[in-house]
């Protein structure tokens, strides 16, 4: 089909939160200081939710746990929700052990302080064939529960491990930085803390060994971004690292000294076992999640603020994500997508192929495109809205390398040129020229070759993500023959009118509201 573009420039606006709390205490070894970078605001939302009026009391001690280091307490901490015990993990989970929620007359905070494991190393294989020890040291992290990271540190999920953090709509779990609790964060506020990174068994390609087949469990590679780095990858596609249900995930992607940053969320080698569902990524100073290898599936995916892409996949992950909200703080960020098959040769399987559908992206950085397909990826989008909200009209789609576009080749693992149906777009440039001889011309043959495609959108977003009476006249695409996992959702985008999906679980800010959730990303729920 023919296809027409427009633009639509809006304007944007910052609300800043500031407090400061008394009582609380200057965090030793590599915690305390506070990262506020400049940069943000957005599109006006609805007000955030009011910072709750009752208050928590800190509790007397820490709680006790099952591994026998147990917790140590360093203190109370304070700010404008009240004070907390700040009780610190162990440097390492060796036994399975479950982080109670304590109400809010004994309020606990969990400290994660420089690089936290669960569990050790299991290799590559669950026989021990490798010479290491499956530990299967499983951390459970109830409903409510807050954790906060200092600087430079993570939570690190080992092979052979599991993390159990499943909140509810009404008790999501959040793991934020000392910064958010004591106050003293804004809606641009970021890089406060590492990130939550899980690691499993399921295959990837980009070998540490150049003489590893890549595929194989002998085929390993390294979590970057850490000082120390945990190990992934292996030959179970159905490996499980554990289950990650109604999580936010706030102020991440510190620097770390060799000057590398971690995100949000890190997947390396995870395997289709591992559960991921409703997970908020809140201005995270790197990507808002990375997907190295394995297999993702995850329905319910939020990533505001990103300060480099929001999602981003790469060395040979197979990823199935729906009902996605992907929105940048006002010139702030790189792609929404930027994809990659690997690293080395395109022509190494696994190859990436990412599905995603009933997606919202809204670009708002003056940059060079807003989703970047490469590397010989496979890569589909269904029932998708992209608004360019940037003010350079920044192009929307680019592909690049002859690899990226060419057809099937049935023994590469290969399902050919990147596929779109049911995507629609808002954006003054729809595509520009790629690498490597791809052209814009090219790059529009492919969209157009999909059904019910269309670059004549003008949008009708209310609270930023929800669709109006155009995005609701658009045909939808039935991806369910595509991929088992999916839903057939019957609608274009993240959330149609009336759509409570989002709500509960999130956090607001001035870059994007979801309504009865949380509260404000720059505060914290009581409960």
């Amino acid at each position: 089909m023919k296809t027409l573009n427009r633009s639509l420039i809006m304007g944007a606006s910052l609300i800043a939160l500031a407090g400061c709390g008394a009582d609380e205490i200057a965090s030793p070894g590599t915690g305390g200081n506070v990262i506020i970078n400049g940069g943000g605001g957005g599109t006006p939302t609805p007000s955030p939710t009011p910072t709750p009026t009752t208050t928590t009391t800190a509790a007397a001690d820490c709680p006790f746990i099952e591994d026998p280091q147990g917790l140590t307490s360093r203190g109370t901490i304070s700010g404008p929700t009240g004070s907390y015990r700040l009780c610190q993990l162990p440097a390492r989970f060796n036994r399975s052990t479950t982080l109670p929620f304590t109400a809010s007359d004994s309020a606990v905070i969990y400290l994660i302080d420089g690089q936290v494991d669960v569990g050790t190393d299991g290799g590559p294989t669950a026989d021990n064939s490798d010479g290491l020890d499956d530990t299967n040291i499983v951390l459970t992290i109830e409903p409510g529960v807050i954790l906060a990271g200092l600087d430079a540190s993570y939570l690190n999920v080992n092979r052979g491990n599991q993390i159990q953090a499943n909140g509810t709509t009404d008790r999501p779990i959040i793991f934020t930085s000392q910064q958010n609790i004591r106050g003293e964060n804004t809606d641009s506020s970021s890089g406060d803390w590492g990130g939550l990174i899980l690691n499993g068994r399921a295959p990837i390609t980009d070998c540490l060994s150049n003489t590893a087949t890549p595929g194989t469990a002998q085929c390993e590679r390294e979590v970057e971004g850490t000082t120390t780095p945990p190990r992934y990858g292996g030959d179970d596609a159905s490996d499980s690292s554990g289950s990650i249900r109604n999580v936010q995930l706030r102020f991440s992607g510190t620097v770390l000294a060799n000057g590398d940053e971690l995100q949000a969320l890190t997947t390396g080698g995870v395997g289709s076992g591992t559960t991921f569902e409703n997970i908020q990524s809140f201005n995270s100073a790197d990507d808002g999640v990375e997907f190295f290898g394995g297999v993702v599936n995850m329905k319910g995916l939020v990533v505001v603020g990103a300060e480099d892409d929001s999602i981003d996949t790469d060395t040979g992950v197979k990823a199935t994500l729906q009902y996605v909200v992907a929105v940048q703080r006002s010139d702030v960020g790189d792609t929404i997508i930027e994809a990659d098959s690997n690293n080395a040769l395109v022509d190494d399987t696994p190859r990436q192929n990412t599905l995603i559908s009933n997606a919202t992206f809204i670009q708002r950085k003056n940059d060079d495109q807003v989703i970047r397909i490469r590397g010989g990826t496979d890569y589909s989008l269904f029932n998708t809205i992209i608004f360019d909200n940037s003010s350079n009209a920044t192009p929307c789609l680019r592909i690049d390398l002859p690899e990226t576009v060419r057809a099937a080749n049935a023994g590469l693992d290969d399902v050919g040129p990147p596929r779109f149906e049911s995507v629609a777009m808002d954006c003054a440039t729809p595509f520009r020229d790629g690498s490597s001889g791809v052209t814009a011309a090219d790059t529009q043959a492919i969209f157009e070759s999909g059904s019910n495609n269309t670059t004549a959108l003008t949008n009708t977003l209310t609270m930023t993500y929800i669709n109006g009476s155009n995005e609701d006249a658009l045909v939808a695409f039935d991806p369910t023959g595509i991929s088992s996992f999916f839903d057939n959702a019957g609608y274009v985008g993240a959330a149609q009118s009336g759509d409570t999906r989002f709500e509960g679980w999130t956090c607001d800010s001035a870059t994007i509201s979801f309504g009865n959730n949380s509260g404000a990303c720059t505060s914290l729920p009581v409960y």
